[in-house]
């Protein structure tokens, strides 16, 4: 195997850093686990059938291997395998061709594992969720979206100051944001505030996640590119309330 020229890993950085921060539930961590994973050498994976794709299965890769030397916690819900699978088909949108390329597995055992996971997602922590999205449409549709996961919406705003008026009145366990609120200001402005008096997991939605994984500033751990699925949306909100999976060595 070859080593990954230094532009391709560039342009696939962006979607690592989503991959790490959404496995691990953190920032800081997710993007420490990239750096592990640079410094330790990104070969390609034999089998990659998409040129654009080489670089980034290259680096799912070596972060899924990085991750797998940390003990895995023996709570109850998705196990390490698994929630990797998931974040690969459904927020990084591989097949599961690639997707058990990433983890080394026959295609059959993955997607065992991928169904098995998905059959877990119902059965996470329930989360109280504040959406804040200005188009009244779209926010009806995360609604349905979030309560058909098994959670319970508890405001939905559509301006910055609205929405930090919920956050102080209800108190949610789960922030489920857009970027752009148009003229009612900014997600990233209303979530900085509302987070300097309640601290809760924050899943942005964007079209342009790139501009949030920049690895320069504070920036969220969860980040849902649109349009997307409601698997999607699923496995992200279990991510989130579940913090992710720990990871002692990083």
């Amino acid at each position: 195997m070859s080593e990954i020229d230094r532009a391709a890993l560039i342009g696939a950085l962006p979607y690592a850093r989503r991959f790490a921060r959404a496995l691990t539930g953190s920032q800081a961590e997710g993007d420490g686990l990239v750096g592990q994973a640079l410094r330790a050498g990104v070969p390609t994976i034999d089998g990659t059938r998409d040129g654009p794709l080489v670089a980034r299965t290259a680096l799912y890769a070596a972060i899924c291997r990085m991750a797998g030397e940390a003990p895995e916690a023996s709570s109850p819900g998705i196990a390490r395998t698994g929630r990797m699978l998931l974040l690969l088909t459904s927020l990084e949108e591989l097949d599961t061709h690639h997707a058990a390329l990433v983890l080394g597995l026959p295609v059959e055992d993955a997607a065992r594992h991928i169904e098995a996971a998905r059959s877990h997602l119902r059965a996470g922590a329930v989360a109280r969720v504040l959406i804040i999205e200005d188009e009244p449409i779209i926010a009806l549709d995360l609604q349905q979206l979030v309560e058909a996961a098994g959670h319970e919406v508890v405001g939905i705003a559509s301006t910055e100051d609205e929405a930090v008026a919920i956050a102080e009145a209800e108190r949610p366990s789960l922030v489920l944001a857009d970027v752009n609120l148009g003229a009612g200001g900014d997600g990233t402005s209303a979530v900085a505030r509302i987070l300097k008096h309640h601290q809760a997991p924050v899943i942005f939605v964007t079209a342009y996640p790139e501009r949030l994984l920049t690895g320069q500033d504070l920036e969220p751990a969860f980040i849902i590119t649109k349009p997307f699925e409601p698997t999607t949306l699923a496995i992200a909100t279990y991510q989130a309330v579940s913090r992710g999976v720990h990871l002692d060595t990083v």
